[in-house]
């Protein structure tokens, strides 16, 4: 994948994920926002509701104090009754309509010096009763044969007896509350009365949380609070109560609800933890995406490492083998046998290299795809070593180095398949061999360890960093020191090690410093 490509790739995931992110976040926040206001909205309306229950509470019984003082003095003093009425006759029904209207005004000369003055009036003062008589009544006009009316025969009668009009009962109620003034806050409405109206008044509407109330006359404390009332802290709500004829109040209702936010966030709880799921979940399969891009263009090269390298030892053989074909059949050369042996022994030999090359990419892709046969037999682990080491003992030599064997294990027969293991030590000798710049100086050991063989394979070459031993045992994967193809091979040998080595039950794991040399170690279970 083109590098601009794939940086301009992760650009835009990366933009849309914060994009997405962004809008949960602002949603979850409106959300808790909308519904702090809609709470809001609902308590200021219990608040007004419970205050008008208060004061018609406290307007109904003055009234029926008034009405049991009339009821005990008697009867009036005086009274004045006044009527009106009316009669309409409808000629299609032959039906007469007769309405009236009476008011009895009843006086019971009681002067305002009962209520010890309170109502701000002078002593002349005194107490009326008002009573409305509407009596409505319908009646069907029958004639005789004759044509001539002779009987009223009643349809409907409806009486209703009122108290005052609207005007009187206004004036009525002006009195009323400039009485209701003068009453101390306490004697107006109890603590219990609040709570049972606000628990009523929250309950109608589904809120299950704590709440703490009082009642501040012109911004100061009155009795009447709730014990863990306080003025400042969380947000307050807040009605006027008590209100006078101009609807002002020097009264306020205050509300506060200590586990308000956490009230409102829960109410939100359950989409909020929805989006958050559905983040991560959108969040983890970036990362995924994102891993896997990495993956695919570090694989991308190395591959394409892999290709350069096999391509460049695969020229040198070809090239080897062209060299000797030609020298074969140069007619002066023919005629030389020894020559021709020897060109020979090259050609069979560089095409031996080149097929020991593709056996070794064969072998991994069929244990990749778990189509290699390994059948294995109890064999001596001293036996492969010692073999391995005749592999690549010549090359030690002809370099001015060398390969010593320590094998001190008292027992070494393991189950295992003789021709991968001896290639697993082979190919462990020969990346050693590879990455010793200088003299290759190797050393092997044997040792048992409780019921497991320990083969530990010791090199004081290049040596390998803490990232290079990470990834020392990934297919394709080599090591660069300057020129990509100063070191031979195709980053294969220590896949395929351990690949037969897990198939064996075995572990194999390194241990290196950069300059100092590599130690190699494979534990297989003993028999």
């Amino acid at each position: 994948m083109n590098k601009k490509l794939f940086v301009l790739l992760v650009v835009l995931m990366s933009l849309s994920l914060l994009g997405i992110i962004f809008v949960q976040v602002y949603w979850i926040k409106t959300s808790i926002n909308d519904k702090e206001e809609q709470f809001s909205r609902t308590v200021t309306d219990i608040l007004d509701k419970v205050a008008s229950r208060v004061e018609k509470r406290e307007m109904k019984e003055y009234s029926d104090q008034l009405a049991s003082l009339a009821d005990s003095i008697g009867e009036p003093k005086g009274a004045q009754y006044k009527k009106f009425m009316f009669m309409e006759r409808d000629l299609n029904s032959d039906e007469i309509l007769f309405y009236s209207h009476g008011i009895l005004e009843e006086d019971y000369n009681i002067t305002s010096a009962f209520f010890d003055n309170k109502l701000g009036g002078s002593d002349t003062t005194t107490l009326k009763n008002f009573t409305s008589l509407r009596t409505k009544s319908v009646f069907k006009e029958e004639f005789g044969l004759d044509g001539k009316s002779y009987s009223l025969t009643p349809i409907e009668k409806v009486t209703n007896i009122g108290k005052l009009d609207k005007i009187e009962r206004a004036a009525w109620e002006d009195v009323f509350m400039e009485y209701s003034k003068t009453q101390p806050i306490h004697k107006r409405v109890s603590k219990q009365e609040l709570e049972l109206l606000l628990s009523q008044e929250l309950s109608n509407r589904n809120i299950d949380i704590d709440y703490e109330y009082g009642v501040y006359s012109q911004g100061y404390p009155t009795k009447v609070r709730s014990r863990k009332f306080k003025f400042s802290g969380s947000k307050m709500y807040k009605a006027p109560i008590f209100k006078d004829s101009e609807g002002q109040s020097n009264f306020s209702l205050l509300l506060t609800f200590p586990s308000m936010k956490r009230y409102i966030f829960s109410s939100v709880m359950g989409m909020a933890i929805l989006s958050l799921v559905f983040t991560l979940v959108i969040m983890l399969a970036y990362s995924s995406a994102i891993y896997q891009l990495i993956k695919q263009k570090r694989i991308s090269e190395i591959k394409s490492d892999f290709i350069n390298n096999m391509t460049h030892e695969f020229k040198t053989p070809i090239a080897t083998i062209n060299l000797a074909v030609e020298a074969i059949r140069n007619p002066k050369s023919i005629e030389d046998k020894e020559k021709v042996l020897r060109y020979l022994g090259m050609i069979r030999d560089e095409n031996k290299r080149m097929h020991a090359q593709v056996e070794n990419v064969l072998r991994i892709s069929k244990l990749e795809k778990n189509q290699l046969d390994i059948s294995k037999d109890r064999v001596n682990m001293h036996d492969i070593i010692t073999d391995a080491i005749a592999h690549i003992e010549l090359i030690v030599q002809d370099r001015g180095g060398y390969v010593n064997a320590h094998l001190d294990a008292e027992r070494s027969d393991v189950l295992a398949n003789d021709m991968h293991m001896t290639n697993v030590i082979v190919n462990i000798l020969d990346n050693a061999v590879k990455y010793s710049p200088e003299t290759p100086k190797i050393d092997v050991f044997t040792e048992v360890v409780k019921n497991s063989i320990i083969i530990k394979v010791q090199d004081q070459g290049a040596g390998m960093s803490k990232v290079v031993l990470k990834k020392v045992f990934e297919k394709f994967y080599r090591e660069h020191t300057g020129d990509i193809h100063n070191v031979k091979g195709h980053g294969l040998g220590l896949a395929y090690v351990k690949r037969i080595i897990d198939d064996h039950q075995g572990e194999v794991y390194a241990e290196s410093e950069k300059g100092k040399g590599s130690t190699f170690f494979i534990k297989l279970p003993l028999i």
